[in-house]
């Protein structure tokens, strides 16, 4: 299948940054006119491959495993649907929250060159261009969390580097190893060699370095250590990606298709990624309660849910995998929707204090909701989408006997409710202070965004059989079908 979307998804971002950098210089407000009409494109071609047939692009013409490929299967199509849904709406968003903003330009430049980035990890069968792809997302990444050139921004900015440079060169040391075994960075090709010379040590290594590098980018405990500071030092649009789709796409999706795909998941790997995910729940879960900044409460937060994820990828049943790319993608729309949420707040009370809040629904009815939305829905509240989610991988766990991962799954999510239950005390209800009577609700392109994320929020989990039937059962299927993955790239 030689499908032009699949490059144009990698391809439009790329192209519209360089515009945006090279007209930007003349035309200041272009950033804000193109940035979403290219997220909007690029979400209509993600909804349009949903019903598009698995299938592979050849780019230059070259077939694999000697050319470069583009791969649509149903894993892809989820993840591609998710990076771009919460992209455009923080993109959206970004129009009335970046106008205090000086360089303009560079903001969206970065940000479309991010989403590139992230969509060309999705979509490859490459490990190398895996590899390139996920740095073209990070450094820009980088970039925005410090976007603010404040101290606190510029600290969390050069940690982020610091350690996501750690995570790529042990992803890029591993990638070497898989060539030196297999003699080849194409995935389908470098399994196919797995498979026929079976598990060896400086296979179990590689994977080990993946193991290590893809949980750093996705933040899961102990190689958590950048997440709570760049998390809140970004821009709200850029914690809304950071939390909702980069560190899916860059740590869990990554991890899923080398490890699954490519190296076959060897069961020690699949023990330590269900352990990794019990403390990164447990442990994000306790700092979170402690936190009176309401961003930094959420990036911990978002430890904690990935934990979640990588439970379900780690136990490595249908059940289980489904149920936890189900999480990946509500977490995405509900931890997205939470932290441009915190945004308008922000922009609103000048604060992210908790202590210095309260009553804002009062005065910002459309945000308060919103964030009520959000909480209730990551608490696993029926019948909002992270309930079902969050039952779905405790069930998974119970069947697969894995009994202390659920009660710590269990015991995790009365702790998620209680954090939760704190940030609204704070924030939505009580007495409203008196330097807030004057406050106003946040512009209307800010609410478009936020209302649709709660909107997907609620159907989501209302309809949750259609979109377990239709996009999470069948992409835990494409993960766990390594001989289909490699026919349809190579063949038989």
């Amino acid at each position: 299948m030689q499908n032009v979307m699949l490059p144009l998804s990698v391809g439009l971002p790329l192209l519209v940054s360089v515009v945006i950098l090279l007209i930007g210089k003349f035309w200041k407000s272009i950033g804000k006119l193109f940035a979403p009409i290219c997220g909007l494109v690029v979400l209509v071609f993600a909804i349009s491959l949903i019903d598009a047939s698995d299938g592979i692009y050849w780019m230059g013409g070259w077939p694999p495993p000697f050319g470069i490929v583009l791969v649509l299967d149903s894993l892809s199509k989820l993840i591609l649907l998710t990076v771009n849904v919460v992209a455009f709406f923080a993109l959206l968003y970004s129009v009335s929250y970046m106008k205090h903003y000086t360089a303009q330009p560079k903001f969206y430049a970065l940000f479309l060159l991010m989403l590139a980035g992230m969509n060309g990890v999705v979509l490859t069968g490459d490990l190398f261009n895996l590899f390139v792809f996920l740095e073209v997302a990070s450094i820009a990444s980088y970039a925005l969390v410090g976007f603010g050139v404040e101290h606190e921004e510029l600290e969390a900015g050069f940690k982020y580097l610091i350690l996501g440079s750690i995570a790529s060169g042990m992803i890029l040391v591993g990638i070497a190893i898989i060539y030196n075994l297999t003699g080849t960075v194409n995935m389908a090709d470098a399994a196919r060699f797995i498979v026929n010379m079976g598990t060896n040590r400086a296979l179990l290594f590689a994977t080990g370095l993946f193991l290590f590098g893809f949980s750093l980018k996705a933040g899961l405990v102990p190689f958590h250590a950048w997440l709570p500071d760049a998390h809140p030092s970004a821009p709200a649009p850029v914690s809304a990606m950071l939390s909702g789709v980069l560190i899916k796409a860059l740590g869990v999706y990554a991890m899923i298709r080398v490890i699954y795909s490519v190296v076959g998941a060897p069961q020690m790997m699949l023990e330590m990624i269900l352990w990794l995910g019990v403390a990164s729940a447990l442990i994000g879960g306790l700092m979170s309660l402690g936190q009176n900044d309401l961003k930094r409460m959420l990036a911990f937060s978002s430890i904690s849910q990935v934990g979640y994820i990588a439970m379900g990828i780690g136990i490595g049943t249908p059940l289980g995998i489904a149920a936890a790319l189900f999480h990946l993608f509500n977490h995405a729309t509900f931890k997205g929707l939470l932290f441009l949420s915190a945004g308008s707040i922000e922009q609103s009370t000048g604060t992210r204090d908790l202590r210095q809040m309260g009553g804002l629904m009062k005065k910002l009815p459309v945000t308060s909701l919103s964030t009520l939305v959000g909480s209730l829905s990551i608490s696993g509240i029926p019948p909002l989408n992270g309930f079902w989610s969050k039952l779905l991988i405790i069930i998974a766990l119970i069947q697969a006997k894995a009994i202390v991962p659920a009660v710590f799954a269990i015991v995790v999510s009365f702790i998620t409710l209680a954090y939760y239950a704190k940030l609204q005390r704070f924030t939505l209800f009580g007495p409203l202070p008196d330097m807030y009577r004057k406050m106003k609700e946040s512009p209307f392109l800010m609410l478009v965004s936020l209302i649709a994320l709660s909107v997907i929020c609620i159907v989501v989990g209302l309809f949750y059989p259609y979109f377990m039937d239709s996009l999470f059962n069948p992409a835990a299927r494409a993960i766990m079908d390594q001989t289909g993955y490699i026919s349809m790239i190579i063949g038989g």
